[in-house]
């Protein structure tokens, strides 16, 4: 589920390096993509969880840490196991959503490609360059957490850009970013998936919850300075 919710993405960051040249068609698209994303936001977040998890074990080998980290390990991957379940029982197959996906695979590869110039990617990759030098300074500025996860996004979109357009052997001259900084943003909102899960409907035990909590709480104000701290050299 991960890799079709970054297949999406991929689609979607890809679209918009056309923007108005592919057409209204390609409005259309991206809004359905947008939405079947969304949709299966829960099973993403369910297995984040896990993931997020199994990152945190790999680097933290503290004996007082890791109990705590694989009991709610277990507690994440029966969460991830259940959700999956529910989905399967209210869409068997996933059906629905392939049918979906094949009806907008088709709509993309009839969208007129062709007909794209240098300069509309070139505006969308600056476009882009613009939106995370100012949702990252916005980000640092602000310490809030949907600031933070919007740098994520637009960081995110930029990185699949530059992918698209090295596959499809154009943009020699774009501009490069950091795949660390994006890696190290994706951590960063994990951390902060985790603590959305420490509250009152936590799947976590109430010791367990408060212990995962303050823990999740210094190492995310660990990891969101370090990349403030990057990104501030990066811009001197």
């Amino acid at each position: 589920m991960h890799l079709a919710r970054k297949s999406l993405r991929r689609a979607r960051a890809t679209l918009a390096l056309g923007g108005a040249a592919l057409g209204p068609g390609a409005a259309l698209i991206d809004r359905e993509l947008r939405r079947l994303n969304r949709d299966l936001s829960g099973l993403r977040d369910a297995h984040a969880l896990v993931e997020t998890f199994d990152r945190l074990l790999r680097s933290h080998t503290q004996a007082d840490i890791r109990p705590l980290l694989l009991r709610a390990r277990r507690r994440a991957a029966a969460g991830r196991a259940a959700a999956a379940r529910q989905a399967r029982a209210e869409d068997p197959d996933l059906g629905a959503r392939r049918s979906l996906l094949r009806v907008l695979r088709a709509g993309l590869r009839a969208l007129p490609w062709a007909d794209l110039q240098p300069e509309h990617w070139r505006e969308a990759v600056a476009a882009s360059l613009m939106r995370v030098a100012q949702t990252g300074a916005r980000a640092r500025r602000s310490g809030s957490d949907e600031d933070w996860h919007g740098w994520r996004r637009r960081a995110r979109r930029l990185s699949q850009q530059q992918r698209a357009l090295k596959a499809a052997k154009l943009g020699r001259d774009a501009p490069k970013f950091d795949k660390h900084q994006i890696e190290r943003l994706g951590e960063a909102q994990d951390l902060n998936l985790l603590l959305d899960h420490c509250g009152k409907r936590s799947p976590f035990g109430k010791p367990d919850r408060a212990a995962l909590k303050r823990f999740a709480e210094t190492e995310l104000a660990r990891q969101r300075e370090r990349i403030a701290g990057d990104g501030e050299r990066a811009e001197d």
